[in-house]
């Protein structure tokens, strides 16, 4: 059933007006260049599109792979970098890099980072328990920003006896932060369970002055018009809903510009979308075989609910060429509708897990002295 749009109001972002008010979520090797171009294509240039998570420490030492990942389309306005970082003179000086240089217009911060590697060294949604290095993180990044927008995206917290979504809003509104983006579970949630829709409602309570994002369980347009009509959320930003369907963030412009109008594309249709997702990623890395070897990734998401037999999945997921990805989408019965209960969860759906911390992490939430120079990751992604 379609939902009628709300009366939304204009999302500020710092000088940036983001109308309607809907975010791409960054996601490690997911949203690069490429996929930001598709979605941003299908939206007509509406919305705001996030860089997957950049550590800082690699961008002030000029890592080779995180100097591609920074790169955006000549297209691209505004240009959105996620940061990731734990040291606050780092991030200080990856923001300034990237004022200085002229590498972006808006800078996101990453404290929602779920997986060990990350927050084994105190780092993504571990950080936030840690309320004075979270301040002195946002406290060096607004500072370095100039005139740069700097938003926040955060969980709930480590797990049900540990939230810090509160605290941490408070913080971000204190030390400058432009904006706050909430997703609806904790750590040890990762991706299972159901987001909680109360917490963002609970946090735009909390912080009135800033715009609040709301994240979680954004599986199609009108989910993204009933999380702002629940919680008072000023936008939303979409992760896994969009994940081998681009075309979402021309549904969501759809609904909240009051249309009724929804894509349901035949198995032609998603085709044609893969063969130009996976040319956009060979053009962008310089090599078709790696470009396609990349896309393989995609394959499973934009198959969801069609009737794709198992040997003809498993020949998709292991293509090296353009003319041999093409071939074999030929040979598919391409007059396929699309799927029922297609629009439904994709991506990553494991719950439940012990969240992995430095020794002693959970003693003292004014203690910092458990993090080390080792949870600045030498390497971009996560």
């Amino acid at each position: 059933m379609t939902t009628l749009a709300p009366a939304l109001p204009q999302l500020r972002i710092g000088p940036h007006t983001v109308q309607p008010p809907v975010v791409l979520a960054p996601m490690a090797g997911i949203t690069n260049a490429p996929f930001r171009t598709l979605c941003r294509e299908f939206s007509g240039g509406k919305g705001l599109f996030v860089s997957e998570m950049i550590t800082t420490r690699a961008l002030v030492e000029r890592n080779e792979k995180t100097m591609q990942l920074i790169h955006f389309d000549a297209t691209e306005t505004p240009r959105s970098i996620q940061l990731y970082g734990v040291d606050p003179v780092t991030v200080g000086k990856a923001v300034r890099m990237i004022v200085d240089e002229n590498l972006a217009d808006h800078i996101d911060l990453n404290f929602g980072c779920p997986v060990p590697k990350v927050t084994r060294k105190g780092g993504g949604s571990a950080l936030p328990y840690k309320r004075p290095l979270l301040r002195a993180i946002l406290n060096q990044a607004v500072s370095n920003a100039g005139d740069l927008p700097v938003t926040i995206k955060m969980r709930k917290g480590i797990d049900d006896d540990h939230i810090t979504f509160l605290d941490a809003g408070r913080i971000a509104v204190e030390e400058g932060v432009t904006a706050v983006a909430l997703h609806g579970r904790t750590a040890a949630q990762h991706y299972g369970g159901t987001a909680d829709w109360d917490a963002i409602a609970r946090l735009k309570e909390h912080v009135p002055e800033i715009p609040v994002l709301g994240n979680g369980d954004i599986w199609c347009a009108d989910d993204a018009l009933r999380m702002m009509r629940e919680t008072g959320c000023d936008g939303v930003v979409v992760g896994r809903g969009c994940l081998g369907r681009p075309w979402l963030f021309a549904d969501l412009v759809s609904a909240m510009e009051g249309s009724p109008t929804r894509h349901a594309p035949t198995l032609r249709e998603v085709a044609d979308v893969m063969v130009r997702h996976a040319t956009l990623l060979g053009e962008w890395i310089g090599d078709e075989t790696r470009g396609v070897i990349d896309f393989r990734k995609h394959v499973a998401w934009y198959l969801k609910g069609f009737a794709v037999g198992s040997e003809m999945r498993k020949k998709l997921a292991i293509t090296s060429s353009l003319e041999e990805l093409g071939g074999q989408l030929q040979e598919l019965d391409l007059d396929q509708p699309w799927p029922d209960g297609a629009d439904g969860p994709r991506g990553r759906t494991s719950g439940n897990n012990r969240v992995v911390l430095p020794d002693g992490w959970l003693k003292d939430p004014y203690d910092c002295s458990g993090i080390s120079a080792e949870a600045e990751l030498d390497t971009s992604g996560g």
